[in-house]
């Protein structure tokens, strides 16, 4: 499967190290099989007056030697792991991580179900509007060093 990541950077040997805490999916190595979402990602770098990058990787990898998390949608389940993610209350030790993006819009949502100002039905009946775009975190450098291959880097 093919899989990008944005940066300002080529990221030909990735690693968890650089990743920054309290993410979606915690901290680990993030990147999405969608081509243009990748690029409009990179796009915000552009907007910051530095230079963007996107990097194509090869992944192959056996889902029965490996512990995954998949959300297949914006439910109770994802809201929940994700508040715990960017609360910095994660403890599981998944490999991978594969579900929806908090966007602007979902990142408003949640802001406002963190602050108390809704529900969790409101927000989950916000949240079903949006549709999920796709985001793989590879939480763990064993994964990204045995099934990810780097194919290029191309600055935008």
């Amino acid at each position: 499967m093919i899989l990008y990541h944005s940066s300002d950077v080529s990221v030909i040997r990735p690693d968890i190290i650089h990743s920054r805490d309290y993410l979606d999916f915690g901290k680990g190595f993030y990147l999405t099989s969608i081509h243009i979402q990748a690029v409009r990602y990179a796009q915000r770098f552009l907007r910051r007056q530095r230079e963007a990058w996107l990097n194509t990787y090869e992944f192959n990898f056996n889902p029965s030697g490996w512990k995954i998390l998949n959300f297949s949608k914006y439910d109770k389940n994802w809201l929940d792991f994700v508040a715990n993610c960017r609360a910095g209350k994660d403890i599981t030790d998944f490999d991978l991580i594969i579900g929806g993006i908090a966007n602007d819009k979902v990142i408003q949502t949640l802001d406002r179900y963190f602050d108390g100002e809704l529900s969790e039905i409101e927000t989950l009946g916000l949240l079903k509007y949006e549709k999920p775009n796709v985001q793989y975190c590879i939480r763990s450098q064993r994964m990204l060093d045995e099934c990810l291959k780097h194919i290029e880097s191309k600055q935008l």
